[in-house]
């Protein structure tokens, strides 16, 4: 994944939002949204995304898709469906706003193990390194 070249997509000021706000995330500036891929590109194998349907909106400079992911974990097999809506600035070249909608079971289900697993991973890194400390 080219993080850098997703992130060039996107304005300075452009912010991620995850909606239902029910999931309690914090909007994400593009370096957060970049640390973020990082992350996820070092746990995820196989990562695929798949566009179904895709409505834009040409006078309001804005798409929306309707995608499926699928992915390989160290907690299991990753699928879930998204619905991202995305503003883009006046040539169109940039989002502006990025409105990701997600399985909401899903993202309360998976990622707390994920982020778990991930967790005990660095943990044991840094045992073999030396570097943890009780």
């Amino acid at each position: 994944m080219d993080v850098d070249a997703i992130i060039a997509h996107r304005s300075p000021d452009c912010l991620r939002r995850f909606i239902p706000k029910s999931l309690g995330n914090s909007p994400q500036d593009n370096a957060t949204y970049g640390d973020s891929l990082r992350q996820l590109s070092g746990v995820f194998q196989n990562f695929s995304c798949t566009i179904n349907d895709l409505i834009e909106d040409k006078q309001a400079n804005r798409i929306c898709l309707y995608l499926s992911a699928r992915g390989d974990t160290v907690v299991g097999e990753y699928v879930n469906e998204y619905m991202w809506l995305l503003d883009f600035d006046e040539s169109g070249e940039k989002i502006t706003c990025s409105k990701e909608y997600s399985d909401t079971a899903l993202a309360r289900d998976f990622f707390p193990k994920l982020r778990a697993a991930m967790t005990a991973q660095r943990e044991k890194l840094a045992t073999q390194d030396g570097t943890l400390r009780e």
